[in-house]
């Protein structure tokens, strides 16, 4: 079984990059802190490389800063590349499944970038003369005969 949860701050703004297919990813690092203290009674942290695509990626760059506390599950993953000094890389990554954002909201905060208009081929769904539902309420006479307790 491959799973992993963090729970830590994001330690720089994720970067979104895309695909030549267009598959939206963002890459991040994240700190978490470690149970014991060193001899100081400092709290030290490990980092960890992460990597989100699609709807994940997308949250991550309008919505995540530097700092903020996330939530991550997903899973580990190793790959190799050559440099462009002809050296061969190794990589382990956490693979994002799932992120939950830990921070609270402020209410004042604008999205870091905004989501992309639709095309207009994408109709979008609109309704400000939409009229509000109206709620139903019923009088339901019941004896105590009647109820199970």
């Amino acid at each position: 079984m491959n799973r992993v949860v963090l729970i830590g701050r994001i330690t720089k703004d994720p970067e979104l990059r895309y695909t030549q297919t267009g598959i939206p990813t963002a890459s991040f690092s994240l700190a978490v802190d470690r149970v014991t203290r060193d001899a100081n009674g400092n709290r030290q942290a490990d980092f960890f490389n992460c990597v989100a695509w699609r709807n994940q990626a997308d949250f991550l760059s309008r919505f995540i800063r530097k700092g903020y506390l996330l939530a991550i599950e997903g899973r580990l993953q190793s790959r190799t590349y050559q440099g462009q000094d002809g050296q061969t890389r190794y990589v382990t990554e956490v693979v994002v499944d799932s992120l939950e954002n830990l921070q609270p909201r402020d209410p004042n905060a604008q999205p870091m970038n905004p989501a992309p208009t639709p095309s207009p081929s994408y109709p979008t769904q609109n309704h400000p003369t939409a009229p509000a539902e109206e709620v139903q309420t019923f009088q339901v006479d019941v004896a105590d005969d009647d109820l199970p307790f």
